[in-house]
């Protein structure tokens, strides 16, 4: 069995009197790659940053390496467990600028080595500006991993590429857990699901309905994933 990396204990978050999740219990593994799955609106982001602390519960516990993540330093837990957005961030200034932005004394040549890992070899020098959406996504994962995060959290991130720019980032993020960085990711897209994740987490209507890896939980849906799975509303 996987060992619990984040873990989710009748967790309720409460937004300007919305219910985003509502006795939310399960767990994210530190192995290979999570997929936390389910229809837009159903909570899956909110759970996601629940685990920098990005959002809070208003109930129940979330628990980081065992220890509640409300009790770990939010600057040390930021850099342990990065995060990617959906939509990258350029800022003004090079690529290289940009890398170091989370790592300002981060030599060169250690940014080199990340934008290398991504697939932008050379690319240092250029305006961010320049670059392409799925270019851009790169830059900002390679921003996060010059921090050296033990775990890196992924909200859509691929939502807004065209499909050769999918293939890519899902290639180099399946790549770093083969490296010993796992990873969360967000995702409404069944296909995507299938093709990233060793283990399961769907949420439906603010709840974790089911989890699992991926293959047990495919042979075995409960009702509202088996709805979900087949294009339904869970």
């Amino acid at each position: 069995m996987d060992r619990a990396l984040f873990e989710f204990h009748d967790v309720g978050v409460e937004k300007a009197g919305r219910r985003l999740l509502s006795g939310a219990t399960g767990t994210i593994p530190d192995h290979l790659v999570t997929v936390i799955a389910g229809p837009s609106g159903s909570g899956k982001s909110t759970l996601l940053r629940l685990c920098n602390r990005l959002e809070a519960a208003t109930s129940g516990v979330v628990r980081y390496g065992g220890s509640p993540v409300d009790e770990v330093d939010p600057l040390t837990l930021r850099r342990e467990v990065g995060m990617v957005f959906q939509r990258p961030t350029a800022l003004p200034g090079t690529v290289f600028d940009n890398v170091r932005a989370g790592a300002p004394t981060a030599s060169e040549h250690d940014a080199d080595e990340a934008l290398d890992r991504v697939g932008l070899a050379g690319f240092g020098p250029r305006d961010a500006s320049s670059l392409s959406g799925g270019e851009a996504q790169r830059m900002c994962l390679a921003r996060t991993l010059l921090t050296g995060p033990r775990f890196v959290l992924f909200d859509e991130p691929t939502s807004a590429l065209d499909p050769e720019a999918v293939t890519v980032v899902e290639e180099l993020v399946n790549r770093l857990a083969d490296d010993g960085v796992p990873s969360a990711w967000v995702t409404h897209d069944m296909s995507q699901l299938r093709r990233l994740a060793h283990h399961a987490v769907f949420v439906i209507d603010g709840a974790i309905v089911q989890e699992g890896h991926l293959g047990d939980v495919l042979a075995a849906p409960r009702p509202a994933v088996a709805r979900f799975l087949e294009g339904g509303h869970g």
